[in-house]
């Protein structure tokens, strides 16, 4: 993988300076020099002690990445709703976890990626997960296509730049329009899987915006976007606001005519790509058994 930049400074400096300005971690250029990767000042190798100035064109090569062969590949299908050259996203069915696990070795999310990535015959065939959901949880993941792209964007989500919003359908009627709920969360002691609102001074910092889309008979349709990424964070916090999501029964929500798995969608992914100098703002529509569900409550108010 190549990536290539226009140098555009005010006067002189190191090639080091000018690659840490554009996400370059001190981790990746070691990998670069002792991994078989490469560093160009108009198309001749250079060290990153050389000086570059406008108009010189600097070319990355990446060192090359060892797929882990204990994750098997996947003939799967998967919808693709935004591909380049860097990063892949992609709509994630309910009821399909994203990463193997000891439950599911074999047909997760990333091995229907990997499988893909074999049959376009990439060049690089790991799988950089970015952003993870729920099995029983719909909508996008994020997955970069190298290592210094999953860099790039794990700085984002730490800055909070890379935003992600829900479509969420919660039991009961909320009684603000809109509201944000900063509470921490840790693991339940008493569970493997369940997560809880944390007593003061414990837990993580936890924090999740919402809207009111439209009220149900007996539930609220809102939109969600999180601010940070526990697991389990809209879930947990909607059920310790005793508003649990509706078909989610690990935190208290029961089925519902068509909805029998919560009502949870993953509805758009915004980022910046910094390889094309663009954001990148991706949504996927509502999946059939949660349009169904909205279909029939709506007829039935």
């Amino acid at each position: 993988m190549k990536i290539s930049w226009q140098v555009k400074v005010e006067s002189p400096e190191k090639i080091r300076t000018f690659l840490y300005q554009k996400g370059v971690s001190r981790t990746l250029l070691k990998g670069i020099k002792f991994h078989g990767g490469q560093i160009e000042r108009n198309h001749e190798p250079v060290r990153v002690l050389a000086e570059v100035v406008t108009g010189d064109l600097v070319t990355l090569t990446l060192p090359p990445e060892i797929a882990n062969d204990h994750v098997s590949a996947s003939d799967g299908p998967i919808d693709i709703c935004y591909e380049d050259a860097h990063f892949l996203v992609v709509n994630k069915p309910a009821y399909l976890a994203t990463v193997p696990s000891h439950l599911y070795p074999n047909d997760t999310l990333v091995n229907r990626v990997k499988g893909y990535y074999q049959r376009q015959n990439y060049e690089s065939q790991v799988t950089h997960v970015v952003t993870r959901l729920d099995r029983d949880t719909s909508g996008l993941v994020i997955f970069a296509k190298h290592h210094f792209a999953h860099s790039v964007l794990d700085k984002q989500l730490k800055a909070r730049q890379l935003k992600k919003s829900y479509v969420a359908v919660v039991s009961g009627h909320l009684n603000q329009r809109h509201g944000v709920i900063d509470l921490p969360i840790n693991r339940d002691p008493s569970s493997f899987i369940r997560r809880q609102i944390a007593e003061s001074g414990q837990g993580r910092r936890s924090v999740t915006e919402y809207w009111v889309s439209k009220s149900l008979r007996q539930a609220t349709l809102i939109k969600v976007r999180l601010h940070t990424g526990r697991t389990h964070q809209i879930r947990v916090h909607f059920a310790g606001l005793r508003h649990p999501l509706v078909g989610d029964v690990l935190y208290g929500g029961s089925g519902s005519g068509y909805m029998q798995r919560q009502a949870l969608h993953c509805a758009s992914v915004s980022f910046y790509n910094p390889f094309l100098n663009q954001q990148i703002t991706v949504m996927a529509p509502l999946p059939k058994d949660f349009a169904a569900y909205l279909e029939q409550e709506i007829r039935n108010l």
